[in-house]
């Protein structure tokens, strides 16, 4: 059973989208990123070197966020796992793309994509 590292409701302006005007004008997007990893390495030595850093991780999706367009948030969200798992410690995550002012015409809460990878076994 591995512990985890969460990071929600990390915001950032992307223009990702199907529709013209969403890359013209962007829009904001809101990642959850659930991280599987040990951390008791970093417990028993109290080093930040010996866990993930975060701060920098969080400065690393929301360069995924804010650079290269997508038209899916499905493609956004694969991105977003990609650079978690390229994290040496991470053996698993749970990615979440939310797009809450997605261009649909009826009142809705939120959109939101989901993507696991790693090895699910040890979660």
């Amino acid at each position: 059973m591995l512990d985890r590292i969460a990071l929600r409701g990390l915001r950032a302006r992307g223009h990702h989208g199907v529709f013209d005007f969403e890359r013209r004008e962007g829009q904001d997007f809101v990642v959850d990123a659930v991280l599987y990893l040990d951390t008791a390495p970093a417990a028993a030595s109290d080093d930040v070197g010996d866990t993930v850093h975060y701060g920098l991780l969080a400065d690393r999706l929301v360069a995924i966020v804010t650079g290269e367009p997508v038209d899916l948030i499905e493609t956004l969200a694969a991105r977003l796992a990609a650079a978690c798992m390229s994290e040496r410690l991470v053996e698993g995550v749970e990615l979440t793309v939310h797009k809450p002012s997605a261009p649909i015409e009826h009142e809705f809460a939120d959109v939101a994509v989901t993507v696991t990878r790693g090895n699910r076994g040890a979660w």
